[in-house]
Parts: structure tokens; C-alpha cells; sequence
């Protein structure tokens, strides 16, 4: 009887490792969307700075005036970092992620259509020369 409760134990275990290799690469993909749109990686240096990073949420881009200036905050993975834009740069972040979304998309769309055709290669639209003409017209 210990044979299937191992053998759910190892399926449960890839589940949960697949599970957290998908969540971990949105996190890495978010990251270098940011750093492709201009994004500065830069260090939480004075207690101040480290205040206000510890008040915004992990993993979303938070607006904030710093001296004056607008600028979009994401805390970074590594403790005392962020990743800080300025609204031209949060811009282009928002153009990469939408051309990301549609090139997703469009894979997927793809992918659906070359199934559907596949569908057809077991009887083939061949059989009888294709859709239009052939042997027998």
C-alpha cells in the first residue's frame, strides 16, 4: 500500500515545483521589462529612502513624488533596492508589456490554428485532392 501514497508524494512535489518555476519567471519577466524601459536598479542609501520602501508593495509599481519630481517605484527582489522610472520610462514599460501580451497572443492563436489543422491530417483533405477539385469533379 505504500506504492501509490510515494507515487502521489512525487506527483505532488513536480506540481508544486512547476507551480513555483512559473510564478518565479513572471517575476523575472516584469524585471526585465523594467530595465528594458529605462528602469534604474538603485540602492535604498539614506533611512528615509528605506522608510518609504518598506510602506510600498512588493512586486507593483507605485507612484510617489520624491523632491518635486514624479517618479514609478517597484521595490526590487534584493532587500534595499528598487527599480525607479520616471513617467517617460513607465511609458515605454507600458508599450513592452502590451507588445509582450499581444506577441503572447498571437503564439497562442497561432498554436491554436496549427491544432486545428492537424485535426484535419487523419482524413485529410487530400483524399479527394483537396477542398476544391481533384479526382473527382
Amino acid at each position: 500500500m505504500k506504492q501509490p501514497f510515494n507515487l502521489f508524494r512525487i506527483i505532488g512535489a513536480i506540481a508544486l515545483l512547476t507551480l513555483a518555476i512559473g510564478c518565479a519567471t513572471n517575476g523575472t519577466q516584469t524585471t526585465d521589462l523594467l530595465t528594458a524601459a529605462g528602469f534604474r536598479l538603485l540602492p535604498a542609501d539614506t533611512p528615509k529612502k528605506q522608510e518609504l520602501l518598506n510602506t510600498l508593495p512588493k512586486g507593483q509599481l507605485s507612484l510617489i513624488t520624491w523632491k518635486g519630481k514624479t517618479f514609478y517605484v517597484q521595490p526590487a527582489a534584493v532587500p534595499n533596492q528598487a527599480y525607479v522610472g520616471t513617467p517617460a520610462e513607465y511609458q515605454t514599460y507600458q508599450q513592452l508589456r502590451l507588445a509582450k501580451q499581444l506577441s503572447n497572443d498571437n503564439l497562442m492563436a497561432a498554436q491554436m490554428n496549427q491544432d486545428a489543422m492537424d485535426r484535419w491530417n487523419v482524413w485529410g483533405p487530400g483524399m479527394y485532392g483537396g477542398f476544391y477539385g481533384g479526382r473527382f469533379r
